[in-house]
């Protein structure tokens, strides 16, 4: 799509999103950026959105590297890295150690894709310009911008909830492995996620996925965040709490399943 002022944004929230799930605040940031060759104002555009990324996490971009590689990279490609630096203290580290049976589970909403899942995304629809920009109804945008849509960024909603006095007691991002891979990264033995799968609405570019490719659910479950960004642990008495102050800092959140005591793992 030549599209390249929000690739930035991912960067930065796959790394302070990471940060916000143990619990903590992102301090700085850093990028690199390894290219075929250098064309400056294409450079300045990936910049802006990974400066916009700290932005909205309130980190620090405190510097980067550009290296140019003829020869070893196509011109026209780039591969974007960075790394963010977050601090907590001991005390509010989320562990999930504590969870227990009984425990709610509340997702945050994604805005689509985020940053995973897409070589497959690659495989089922075909990477043309006429392709990428046609306009779905379902989707309310041309195929492209639903893709492209930039990371959410949690910091400041996990924020929230901990100034709303909320002792979260485990916390997943979803990322590359779906539900299945990521959820039960929170649990301790002895406990399972439940999560009901009609307790929101999958987002169409989801519905659209599974049915042009012919994926099987399981497999969209095991590669995808299906609509859900981050999945919290909380008390019943804190599940109103929750929800609000999520929704005070600006994101959606659902009541999707609860903990049941069993072998550690998701249904």
């Amino acid at each position: 799509m030549d599209k390249h002022d929000t690739v930035g944004i991912d960067c930065v929230a796959m790394c302070v999103n990471d940060i916000a799930c143990a619990g903590g605040e992102p301090l700085f940031f850093l990028d690199y950026i390894a290219c075929g060759k250098n064309y400056p104002e294409k450079i300045a555009t990936i910049v802006k959105g990974v400066a916009e990324g700290c932005k909205m996490s309130d980190a620090a971009l405190i510097g980067g590297e550009t290296a140019e590689h003829p020869g070893l990279m196509p011109e026209d490609e780039y591969d974007l890295a960075g790394f963010a630096v977050g601090v907590v203290d001991q005390k509010d580290l989320i562990t999930g150690e504590n969870i227990k049976a009984g425990d709610v589970l509340i997702g945050i909403a994604s805005s689509g894709v985020h940053s995973n899942g897409f070589s497959l995304v690659r495989k089922v629809f075909e990477m043309t310009t006429e392709s990428l920009n046609t306009y779905y109804d379902e989707l309310g945008t041309t195929l492209g911008e639903a893709l492209i849509a930039p990371t959410r960024i949690y910091v400041k909603a996990l924020r929230a909830v901990k100034e709303a006095g909320v002792t979260i007691n485990g916390c997943s991002h979803i990322t590359g492995g779906g539900f299945y891979e990521n959820i039960p990264r929170m649990l301790p033995e002895g406990a399972r996620a439940v999560v009901k799968k009609d307790s929101y609405e999958i987002p169409a570019i989801f519905k659209l996925l599974q049915k042009t490719g012919d994926i099987e659910e399981q497999m969209m479950y095991n590669t995808y965040n299906m609509g859900l960004g981050m999945v919290l642990a909380v008390k019943p008495e804190d599940v109103e709490k929750t929800m609000a102050a999520i929704e005070g800092a600006g994101e959606k959140a659902f009541v999707v399943g609860s903990v049941e005591a069993g072998e550690k793992g998701v249904t």
